[in-house]
């Protein structure tokens, strides 16, 4: 992972996803339901980064969904700061919103657009019972937080760039020191450029505030720059797991590889020797 330490090996888990089981109802009133998620398990410690990497419909989001409470859990436990939450209530949830935060992929929709980026910034705050006077001045202290001038808070969504909203939807996230932000493709939205300069921001937060983030994309390298660990997951299944270096750039699963192949390099010479050692590797494996 670049820009950031590993997490201590021996730390206790944050959360603890085990043999998880997500179903939806099929299209039609006599359609048995479908399997999301078939036993998934994967855990995240204080100030890590956990990639979660597979393709459209692999099923990485319903996972991130799940742990927040978004989507009926069939089976297993999700086990957040040692207590299970897979069934929590709607007032435990809120509860638990003041250690658990989301950074959703379209960074305009996750923002009200009729209201000052102010008054967004200070209502999970005011939700906690803290004061109008300390309200504002940590609205400032976010907005400085994530390279935002103080007067942004006067301010409504549309006034900012894409990458400026993503900017303030993780400034909404950080308002109330969480222990784990749930990132759900936060810059697929983005342009390359962009892209860098947010996730290096997620980065120095990390360093200089120790959240833990649940990473969700698709993209391989994205993941391998901001993750200590990745989880890859096909069809509902979690197929491969380890360190980020590991998997990404030596993966042993062929799905993985797979993905490898996929991944654009900027050096065309680059992707052609990359795909041509794992397109041998994977002949050799299937011979």
């Amino acid at each position: 992972m670049s820009g950031s330490t590993s997490s201590d090996p021996t730390s206790a888990r944050l959360l603890d996803i085990r043999d998880l089981h997500v179903s939806f109802p099929g299209k039609g009133w006599r359609a048995s339901r479908v399997d999301v998620l078939h036993g998934v398990s994967l855990d995240i410690r204080p100030g890590e980064t956990v990639g979660l990497v597979g393709e459209s419909g692999s099923g990485k989001t319903t996972i991130g969904r799940a742990v927040l409470g978004l989507v009926p859990v069939r089976a297993g436990a999700v086990e957040f700061r040692g207590e299970r939450i897979e069934h929590a209530s709607a007032r435990h949830r809120r509860r638990l919103s003041r250690h658990l935060q989301v950074v959703f992929q379209d960074p305009y929709a996750s923002l009200n657009p009729s209201i000052p980026v102010g008054d967004t910034l200070a209502e999970p705050l005011h939700a906690q019972g803290i004061p109008g006077h300390e309200a504002r001045r940590r609205v400032v202290d976010l907005l400085d937080r994530v390279a935002l001038p103080a007067d942004a808070a006067h301010r409504l969504p549309r006034e900012f760039s894409g990458g400026q909203r993503q900017r303030i939807a993780i400034a909404r996230a950080l308002a109330i020191d969480p222990d784990l932000i749930v990132c759900d493709e936060p810059v697929s939205a983005l342009d390359l450029t962009t892209q860098r300069t947010v996730l290096d921001l997620l980065l120095e937060i990390q360093e200089r505030t120790g959240v833990a983030y649940l990473f969700i994309s698709h993209d391989l390298s994205v993941v391998r720059y901001m993750s200590h660990r990745v989880s890859v997951i096909h069809r509902g299944l979690i197929v491969e797991s380890g360190n980020a270096e590991q998997v990404t750039t030596a993966p042993r699963h062929q799905y993985t590889q797979r993905l490898l192949l996929s991944a654009p390099v900027a050096d065309p010479a680059a992707q052609r020797a990359r795909r041509t050692a794992l397109g041998r590797r994977l002949a050799e494996e299937t011979a």
